[in-house]
């Protein structure tokens, strides 16, 4: 209503125009963030985890052992994604699952991860860093925190002889864990090269409603005759599009 409001608009037709976009964008993120988890983590040796109900693992969407390790990843599409009530439950089954992932899978070290698939700390509401306040506040007696969740993105602990990890990743410390420094911009550029098609150079200015677009995907400090091969010129911008997703701002 306070949109309609601001819109100056009588009609509900006239809302409507606005509302089915923004409820297509939002299924399609979530939607499409499943489909590049179960894509790209076998690309970079990891295992998607099949989505059984109330199983052990039914709260991981990947994981990887190896010879002492367990890794297990709780994926999320965007950084606003929780609530509180998810954040503690989420928070409450890791610590009471870890011994039986560790346990079914021969391993003496636990590393979990709450992967978000773009955004930074700075765009978080927080609630994610709550599920690592669950774990300290549902930890039994006798298990012994050696790294503080306190000012910290990760808690650490020990119990009866198993170590364990949990980690809040966003953005690109998410893909940099889980493929190294590049492997962000080689999933941005996979995107684009699948999903954007190739147009002439631009001789028109766009008008963009949002009022930092045009200068995020400003291409004038680009060295004339810039080709990096893997995009073309007219998907340059697109690449600036999805980075600013990734990041607090651009410097030059």
């Amino acid at each position: 209503m306070f949109y309609s409001k601001k819109q100056g608009y009588s009609r509900v037709s006239e809302i409507e125009g606005d509302i089915i976009p923004a409820k297509v964008f939002s299924s399609m993120e979530t939607s499409a963030g499943r489909m590049v988890e179960e894509v790209v983590l076998p690309v970079y040796g990891w295992e998607v985890v099949p989505s059984q109900m109330h199983s052990i693992e039914s709260l991981l969407d990947g994981r990887k052992s190896t010879a002492q390790d367990f890794l297990g990843v709780t994926l999320k599409s965007g950084p606003r994604c929780l609530n509180d009530e998810m954040a503690q439950n989420i928070g409450r089954d890791v610590a009471t699952h870890v011994p039986t992932w560790a346990a079914n899978h021969g391993a003496q070290k636990v590393d979990f991860t709450y992967g978000v698939l773009y955004g930074t700390k700075r765009l978080s509401n927080k609630k994610d860093w709550h599920i690592l306040r669950s774990i300290a506040e549902v930890l039994p007696a006798d298990a012994v925190v050696h790294t503080s969740h306190s000012g910290q993105w990760s808690i650490g602990y020990q119990r009866g002889g198993l170590d364990v990890t949990a980690t809040v990743r966003i953005g690109i410390d998410w893909w940099t864990y889980l493929g190294g420094a590049t492997a962000w911009i080689e999933v941005c550029l996979a995107l684009i090269r699948a999903c954007v098609v190739v147009a002439p150079p631009r001789t028109d200015v766009p008008q963009y409603a949002i009022s930092d677009l045009a200068e995020i995907l400003d291409t004038s400090g680009l060295p004339a005759g810039f080709n990096v091969a893997i995009v073309q010129e007219s998907q340059i911008e697109w690449l600036l599009f999805l980075a600013r997703h990734f990041c607090d701002g651009f410097q030059d």
